[in-house]
């Protein structure tokens, strides 16, 4: 235990470290402390960047990106030196403020390289060699990926060998016609006999995502440098053989290993690729394309700096509701892929899901959502626990454990709101998202610190109210492209529909939608209503229950390969 104690400059982050050794999530504090003290030794702020483009096609550019995010990763081994801008374009949408955030907060100075050349120059005394991909083959890039942070190497096609070669790099592999004629299933299997013992049994990359002639690898860095295996096996019963593999896999992880990336959007569903993990008792986050984290994941909180979110009430208050409409708004996808950049953020109170693993792989990032935050911005917890995952295949053994990590790190990150998703028996669309009254009273036993919890993605039939502390499920999805005079019809109607006052409205919004669209589609309602915070709404929820208490039931339908 003394060892977690040693450097008093880094404060804010040894309180969370003393907070998991405490629980059963002791390798977080040891993974925590060893971040820590690593930072607290190294003086130098000097770092590199270099800024892509939006050409991820394998005929175009992503060969030279590949070759420079596993640069990043293997560079980054010896702490965080190397790091890169995305376009617009891109998902996670904050590699721009990020940059700005370590320079103002923790003094980093950026050298601009402004080409690969200049990047390899600078680091390639870094790097042990490289590993040549067929251009033939597209899987046989992902497998070299592996082979990188195993050898500490760059993944190059046969075109960029001489620019490997000019840095003064030699071959450590060669997969050139390894893999061809082959589907997946043999290539993995082959990559599973060379690779599978010598690489972490910790994580796992699912290097996903865009398929056929584009790949988006923005995660590979990460993987590389956790000496990772990398794959995209799908979860689908159709594909037998990589299905088999993958259950190999998630079954000889350690127990509270992570899969981080994406399913294959050409091969399964977000549905079943969760459910699978989730019966595994894993944890899952997402995407493929989140950027840098080999550099992120090594910069933690500033001395100064303290979880507060923005409370509008305290756990013990108690709110009285009127007759009217309530109305409630969140987004629950990553923050960094929404509108927290785009206009109206703090016109109107807004919760947020935060990805509390972040905690762990970009703890920069948290401080700088928090710190940015404005009066209306309200952080909860999710997606369902410490991780994304679905609860009902959640074995009951590990169900305990996991959420027992969830509630230390809302403890730690100030989060007083679970919300729980569940599309193991379907989504939006078809099936439900309900919860059975079984797990229902998990959840309530797990977090008896929440002053309530959400349900769903679209709309769901979850609800309850044990004490002061309600379950209300999502009413209404509002989707990026719904007209904005439909999803003023929508709301009308739903208005009308639910006569009974208070009305408790609780709106999922697509991660993309601005809140300005947000709020002028509400301003557009007619009905009269009050827009409040996640707090406020389950403080008033719990005041009067006008909802009925309702679980998942015997006869509700059931989709198991229903999203896409």
């Amino acid at each position: 235990m003394d060892l977690l104690k040693r450097d008093p400059r880094k404060n804010v982050f040894r309180e969370l470290a003393m907070k998991m050794w405490k629980g059963r999530a002791a390798w977080l504090a040891v993974f925590a402390y060893l971040v820590v003290g690593f930072l607290g030794t190294a003086q130098a702020k000097d770092a590199s960047v270099l800024e892509f483009d939006a050409d991820w096609r394998l005929d175009g550019d992503l060969p030279e990106k590949a070759m420079l995010i596993s640069l990043q990763g293997v560079v980054n081994k010896g702490g965080p030196e190397l790091y890169f801008l995305y376009p617009e374009s891109w998902p996670w949408k904050i590699t721009g403020e990020l940059k700005g955030f370590y320079e103002s907060r923790h003094g980093f100075d950026f050298k601009d390289l402004g080409s690969a050349e200049a990047a390899l120059a600078e680091h390639a005394s870094k790097v042990s060699g490289y590993v040549v991909w067929d251009k033939e083959v597209r899987t046989s890039l992902i497998v070299a990926f592996t082979v990188c942070g195993l050898q500490n190497a760059i993944a190059v096609n046969e075109d960029l060998i001489p620019l490997a070669e000019a840095a003064g790099l030699k071959p450590v592999a060669d997969l050139r016609g390894d893999f061809r004629g082959m589907d997946d299933a043999e290539i993995y299997e082959i990559a599973y006999d060379r690779y599978w013992g010598k690489t972490s049994k910790d994580v796992v990359i699912w290097m996903g995502g865009a398929h056929g002639s584009r790949m988006e690898p923005g995660l590979a860095d990460y993987g590389i440098y956790r000496e990772a295996f990398f794959c995209d096996l799908s979860a689908s019963p159709e594909d037998e053989a990589e299905l088999a593999l993958h259950n190999k896999i998630l079954s000889e992880l350690n127990p509270d290993a992570t899969i981080m990336g994406w399913h294959s959007y050409g091969k399964d569903t977000e549905g079943q690729h969760v459910s699978l993990i989730s019966s595994y008792g894993l944890k899952m986050e997402g995407l493929n394309s989140l950027p840098n984290i080999s550099f992120n994941c090594q910069i933690p909180f500033t001395d100064d700096f303290v979880f507060k979110n923005n409370h509008n009430v305290a756990p013990e208050e108690t709110l009285d509701a009127e007759e009217t409409v309530y109305v409630s708004l969140v987004q629950t996808d990553s923050m960094g892929i929404g509108a927290w950049t785009k206009p109206g953020r703090g016109r109107i109170p807004y919760a947020w899901q935060v990805s509390m693993s972040w905690s762990r792989t970009s703890p920069a990032a948290l401080q700088y959502f928090a710190e940015a935050a404005t009066p209306n911005d309200y952080f909860i917890a999710g997606l369902s626990g410490p991780g994304y995952m679905y609860p009902k295949p959640i074995p009951e053994r590990r169900f305990w454990p996991l959420m027992d990590e969830a509630e230390e790190l809302m403890e730690a990150l100030d989060l007083r709101v679970m919300e729980i998703m569940d599309y193991s028996e379907g989504n939006r669309h078809v099936g439900n998202t309900d919860l059975p009254k079984s797990l229902v009273d998990r959840y309530y036993k797990a977090f008896p610190g929440v002053i309530g919890f959400i349900n769903g993605y679209g709309s769901a039939r979850t609800f309850d109210l044990r004490g002061e502390r309600p379950m209300v499920s999502y009413d209404y999805y509002l989707g990026l492209h719904r007209p904005t005079e439909e999803a003023i019809a929508d709301l009308e109607e739903l208005i009308q529909l639910n006569r009974k006052r208070p009305y408790f409205l609780l709106i999922h919004v697509r991660e993309s939608t601005t809140i300005d669209r947000v709020a002028d589609i509400l301003e557009g309602v007619s009905e009269e209503m009050e827009v409040v915070s996640l707090d406020v709404f389950l403080k008033l929820a719990a005041s009067e229950q006008t909802y009925k208490q309702r679980y998942l039931q015997g006869s509700d339908p059931v989709d198991r390969n229903a999203y896409r």
